[in-house]
């Protein structure tokens, strides 16, 4: 064919294909197939997600369900530890004082006394009160004040009215104090 042929013959239109052509020969996915696709992921992420939060929902009531369970049975463990104090004291409650010396009595009482601490003290029960060591609101609660007799026993505690209690690190009650403080001279 020459060019003059060529030129008198009427363009061939090309029909638009249904896949577009791909400019870089990347190939191209269809809309309607992307569109299923992004669908199933959607729908796959869905399910992942609701399992998820199934399984957090069951972690987090297994763990309070865990949690009451611990701390029942530290309770129990605490009872135990304590019933033959508890039971001995209740031997002394029911003792007829008239036929009970007052001196076994009170032998009685200081062995129940050191039973208990000595249990409390195994599961880190310290008490706190001490004379003469310096004031401090973390641990004392001050009742009263009276003066210090030399500058050193300056906002140190000179009395405990109440005993407080520790648990390791935490604080279960001040102790209940009075606290020294230096006047200075009082000429």
């Amino acid at each position: 064919m020459t060019d003059t042929e060529r030129a008198n013959q009427p363009e061939e239109i090309e029909a638009p294909s249904a896949e577009p052509e791909p400019a870089s020969g990347a190939l191209v996915e269809l809309p309607e197939a992307a569109v299923a696709r992004l669908e199933e992921e959607l729908a796959a992420l869905k399910d992942r997600h609701l399992r998820v939060a199934a399984e957090f929902d069951n972690f987090r009531k297994r763990t309070v369900r865990e949690r009451a369970e611990l701390w029942a049975k530290a309770q129990i463990e605490l009872v135990v530890r304590l019933i033959d104090a508890l039971d001995d004291l209740a031997r002394f409650a029911h003792v007829e004082p008239a036929e009970t010396e007052a001196k076994t009595l009170h032998d009685g009482i200081d062995m129940v006394e050191r039973k208990l601490w000595k249990e409390l003290q195994a599961v880190g029960i310290t008490r706190i009160d001490q004379v003469s060591v310096p004031f401090d609101p973390k641990q004392h609660e001050a009742v009263t004040t009276a003066p210090a007799a030399d500058p050193s026993q300056d906002h140190t505690v000179g009395a405990i009215f109440q005993a407080g209690y520790r648990l390791n690190d935490t604080l279960i009650r001040p102790a209940r104090v009075q606290v020294l403080t230096w006047q200075g001279d009082a000429s």
